[in-house]
């Protein structure tokens, strides 16, 4: 799980400071306030991570790219060129690992990383890594930091040395080799292995900075449209897709692997269908869905039946917002333990009461058992409904979750930089400091509405009675 994240000119932030996350997380604003930036981020990073140039620093466009950033100075703040980007980030591992170095083992199970990049020629607006860190924690205890730096003189034609707390033995004593630049934003390159001893596990802090990323899972605003039929030849997606284009497949697939989750303080486990089908359901969209196969083709038709009909129809044939949630529900059940998703407008097209409803189905999604355990899987949500975090509130007012398993952030940008306001939540679920006019202000409207009535009230009592 993605503990904390902190990004500095990057767009229109200057700095976000600090963003503590939750299993919940759920980022608010005004239109261009930034928001959406921050889940742009880290699919950017994400896009970096799996495109196959290692000397591409960050990938802004292009075919491989999941959101298109434009140009160099259009993802620094200001579009000033002279200023680093920096961010930070801090998850949790999968399992705990170790370290051997120098005849010392160490454990951690939690890593966080930092990394500086800068435009080192505003002309050809080319990047490169100025610098980068790992700390590893185990247990929040810091064990150990290792990085990689640029050396500041000019005479040394931009070599890069080791950055670490520990010290690190050269294979061949009296050899001046410098270390030729990184991979990507954030690895190691292949000559810090070759030219130092017990060095090894500095390609494992490769591998889990890639390991994560490979559980990042982004789902854009505007899902794919739906068709009358949809192809499919057995393969397993890693996800949706970014547009929800591979969310029939995801459901085939799990399927096909038999794929089966428990809701908690239940005793019967349910196959994956089932469970999106009842949450459709329970969202009042639809009474059942069903896929089948067209012929011998490998081709799949989508039937829905809506409550009161007694017949089924072909998924265009019903209201946009079931084919826009789909997606949704369908990456919430379908990503594996200890995912990060990061969903933008997740409730685009639904009526309010299906808003409020979804929120629900992400509660469910993250208490979920799979193979006897608990899934670990972090929603992180974008959104402009007010139903979505009204029911959350109402849900931790229950008991139902806790304050601490939701995170809810206000982006504004009344300044030049945008700014994010942390919305204290407490375990009544009661938000402590409610920014002015968060969702516009209906208090006042409805205020005014009430004494515009009152007073055409009396004014044509007046007239009736003269």
């Amino acid at each position: 799980m993605l503990r904390s994240l902190r990004i500095k000119n990057f767009k229109g932030w200057k700095d976000t400071g600090v963003i503590e996350l939750a299993p919940i997380t759920v980022l608010f604003g005004n239109n261009s306030s930034g928001k959406s930036s921050i889940g742009q981020f880290l699919v950017m990073l994400k896009q970096t991570v799996r495109q196959s140039d290692r000397k591409t620093v960050l990938l802004l466009n292009g075919p491989q790219a999941s959101v298109d950033l434009g140009s160099v100075s259009d993802v620094f703040y200001d579009h000033n060129l002279t200023e680093n980007m920096e961010f930070h980030f801090k998850w949790d591992m999968d399992k705990r690992a170790s370290i051997e170095n120098s005849g010392k083992k160490d454990f951690y199970d939690q890593i966080e990383f930092e990394g500086e990049i800068k435009v080192s020629d505003p002309e050809t607006q080319y990047l490169e890594v100025d610098k980068f860190k790992y700390q590893l924690f185990d247990k929040e205890k810091l064990k150990l930091s290792v990085g990689m730096k640029r050396e500041k003189e000019k005479s040394n034609n931009g070599n890069y040395v080791l950055d670490s707390d520990i010290h690190f033995k050269r294979i061949k004593p009296g050899r001046g080799w410098k270390l030729t630049e990184p991979v990507k934003f954030y690895g190691f390159s292949d000559a810090a292995l070759a030219y130092y001893k017990d060095s090894d596990f500095l390609q494992d802090l490769n591998l889990h900075q890639e390991e994560f990323f490979s559980k990042f899972y982004y789902l854009g605003p505007m899902r794919t449209k739906t068709k009358r039929a949809y192809s499919w030849s057995g393969v397993n997606p890693e996800s949706v897709g970014d547009a929800g284009e591979n969310t029939i497949a995801a459901i085939l697939s799990a399927k096909k692997q038999d794929k089966k989750l428990k809701f908690p303080n239940t005793y019967r486990y349910k196959e994956f269908e089932v469970i999106v089908s009842e949450s459709l359901k329970k969202m009042g969209l639809i009474e059942e869905y069903k896929i089948e196969k067209i012929g011998d083709r490998q081709e799949y038709e989508v039937k829905v039946r809506i409550k009161g009909a007694d017949r089924f129809v072909g998924l265009p044939d019903v209201g946009f917002g079931v084919s826009q949630v789909l997606p949704v529900i369908v990456q919430l059940f379908y990503a594996p333990d200890n995912s990060v998703i990061f969903i933008e407008q997740p409730e685009i097209h639904l009526h309010p009461g299906a808003q409020a409803l979804l929120a629900d189905v992400i509660i469910d999604s993250i208490h979920m058992i799979d193979n006897g355990k608990k899934r670990r899987v972090q929603i992180i949500i974008e959104t402009h409904s007010e139903h979505l975090l009204r029911r959350f509130q109402r849900r931790i007012s229950e008991e139902e979750i806790t304050d601490s398993d939701m995170k809810a952030y206000f982006a504004k940008n009344d300044q030049k930089s945008s700014e994010l306001e942390n919305l204290e939540v407490d375990n009544y679920g009661s938000i402590l400091n409610w920014p002015d006019g968060f969702f516009g202000d209906m208090e006042d409207d409805m205020y005014k509405q009430s004494m515009n009535a009152l007073t055409r009230r009396i004014a044509q009592r007046d007239r009736e009675n003269g």
